[in-house]
């Protein structure tokens, strides 16, 4: 039997091997574009913002990957592709989808007649060599591999990708080719079920305002920092921003889940902050290769009266320069 172990260091060795070039609809002109973007951002201190959309530009994409998306501040077309399939536990938890089994892919467009894709696919064990194989015959990047979860059964993993090229519909075609190699189901109407938590109390605790999302509260944190990649500015919902979800136990009790998004520096601080308060470090890596600042997401796991969890988990934002999303 493989060990847990050898998978985590298979994985680790995987996104050494699989970590390559954007994709692009020409190759190596993508290559020519990412190094005078990000020589650009080195010089001026500064990255190629995104350029305002509307739904009707990304109708493309969202044919291609087979269901609409929702744009968000105007220049990132976000969609989610929930794992409703899966009957996922943890600890002795079954994890509703939207607490932790969410695939997504956003798009964003840029100046230079580019589109960045970025996103993370929830897959089985069993799914993941194919849909690596699809990744990287579309010429998608595969940025991440790791864990949401601890304990969890069956076994799944989170692989994060990165592409660019002047064709959007042609990149979300690689990437449904790829949710094409898995069990994700058609999207559902989405769930009006409410918390069954003390919402009030763990807003007082959190220190802001979190939004039901299926029966999951949740909060989100963009980082104060303008983040780039490959010399493009990254919008927060592109991903990088700390995410936390509370789902309910009964009893005012819930399990919570998501990831911080820190910088070098403020890692260890989020650490002490967590374990001070008894939560459980389930993964720390990078999502992206080519981000600036460099910045590091962190997993977590705790199952608990839900204020208390929520004071602990204001402790460890507290240790890291985010602001609340709107």
């Amino acid at each position: 039997m493989i060990s847990t172990k050898t998978l985590r260091l298979g994985a680790v060795a995987g996104v050494v091997l699989l970590a390559g070039a954007c994709a692009s609809d020409n190759g190596s002109s993508a290559g020519r574009e990412d190094g005078s973007n990000a020589a650009h951002a080195a010089a001026t201190g500064k990255g190629m913002e995104p350029v305002k959309t509307s739904e009707e530009d990304w109708k493309g994409v969202a044919d291609a990957l087979g269901r609409e998306g929702k744009l968000s501040g105007g220049t990132v077309y976000r969609t989610g592709f929930p794992r409703s399939d899966l009957k996922v536990t943890s600890k002795g938890v079954t994890v509703k989808a939207g607490l932790s089994l969410g695939s997504w892919a956003a798009f964003a467009r840029y100046g230079d007649g580019t589109t960045m894709a970025m996103g993370d696919l929830v897959v089985t064990e069993e799914e993941m060599p194919k849909v690596t194989d699809a990744l990287q015959k579309a010429g998608i990047a595969q940025t991440a591999v790791h864990k949401h979860l601890l304990a969890h059964s069956p076994q799944v993993w989170w692989t994060h990708f990165h592409a660019q090229g002047k064709d959007a519909d042609k990149i979300a075609r690689g990437i449904r080719a790829a949710l094409n190699t898995t069990a994700t189901p058609a999207p559902s109407p989405p769930s009006d079920q409410k918390p069954d938590l003390d919402t009030k109390a763990i807003d007082k605790a959190m220190g802001t305002k979190g939004k039901n999302a299926g029966g999951i509260y949740k909060f989100s944190f963009t980082r104060d920092e303008t983040i780039t990649d490959h010399g493009k500015v990254l919008p927060p919902a592109m991903g990088v921003t700390t995410a936390i979800g509370f789902q309910p136990t009964g009893d005012g009790n819930a399990v919570i889940n998501g990831d911080f998004a820190m910088t070098a520096d403020e890692v260890q601080k989020v650490i002490k902050a967590l374990r001070g308060g008894g939560i459980d470090i389930v993964e720390l890596h990078n999502h992206g290769l080519g981000d600036n600042p460099r910045l590091f997401y962190m997993h977590f796991w705790g199952n608990d009266d839900a204020v208390k969890l929520a004071r602990t988990l204001k402790k460890a934002v507290d240790q890291t320069s985010v602001t609340p999303a709107g």
